[in-house]
């Protein structure tokens, strides 16, 4: 079964559901990343030499957008679906409708995809703010962020359909914190040996943040779309 019109319904009820609780979205979403800005961009970016021609900090923002997109999708359609759909039982109420399951599915898909849009523009304002976006195709980021919810909203559902309980998403964590480390978010991939970038190359964040880099630093090509 295909998802119809009616997911953007379901998209609806969490954006209203979100008013209620933006404040919250906001401070997590601006935190850890202006502390990773603030910690390694600028406290340890003062001991390493330019990467690629510029500052460590400008060349640490593109990574730190990418994952905060990346984060802001995950959470959603794990914990965020999984409460609605076990401790909430929403899920069961907006089946009493005319949505189906694949319109839920993909309603909550959507949603995950609009909040790491919103938390792509936000770490973009910080960004701005601080200097560190040399080149306007910067602008690019915000639906690369869309693309990048999509996909990691897509991952977290399947992992929250196949979840019996919260503990099993330790095991899916453990697997975006192995992204977010050796994505290429903090250091450059080329200095590692040939196995470890092919392992690189298999993790998804890996290619958001190559087109996140490209975009803020104006050297986007079309082969990296």
């Amino acid at each position: 079964m295909l998802p119809t019109h009616r997911a953007f319904h379901v998209w609806r009820r969490n954006l209203e559901s979100w008013k209620r609780f933006w404040v919250s979205f906001l401070v997590a979403n601006l935190g850890e990343p202006v502390f990773f800005l603030l910690a390694m961009g600028y406290g340890l970016g003062r001991f390493v030499t330019d990467i690629d021609g510029v500052p460590y900090a400008v060349f640490l923002a593109p990574g730190i957008i990418a994952s905060a997109a990346m984060n802001s999708a995950t959470f959603e359609t794990t914990f965020g679906s999984f409460t609605r759909m076990t401790e909430q039982h929403t899920y069961v109420a907006i089946l009493a409708t005319p949505c189906s399951v694949a319109d839920i599915v993909a309603g909550d898909v959507l949603w995950a995809a609009t909040k790491a849009v919103l938390a792509t523009c936000l770490i973009l304002a910080v960004t701005a703010l601080f200097g560190l976006l040399p080149s306007p195709l910067a602008l690019g980021l915000v639906p690369v962020g869309f693309f990048v919810g999509l996909m990691f909203g897509g991952i977290g559902m399947v992992v929250t359909a196949r979840s019996p309980s919260y503990d099993f998403f330790s095991y899916y964590f453990t697997f975006v914190s192995m992204m977010f480390a050796f994505a290429g978010v903090f250091f450059p991939l080329d200095g590692l040996p040939a196995w470890a970038r092919a392992v690189a190359w298999l993790l998804p964040l890996t290619h958001a943040v190559r087109l996140c880099r490209a975009l803020t630093n104006g050297v986007f090509v079309p082969g990296l779309a």
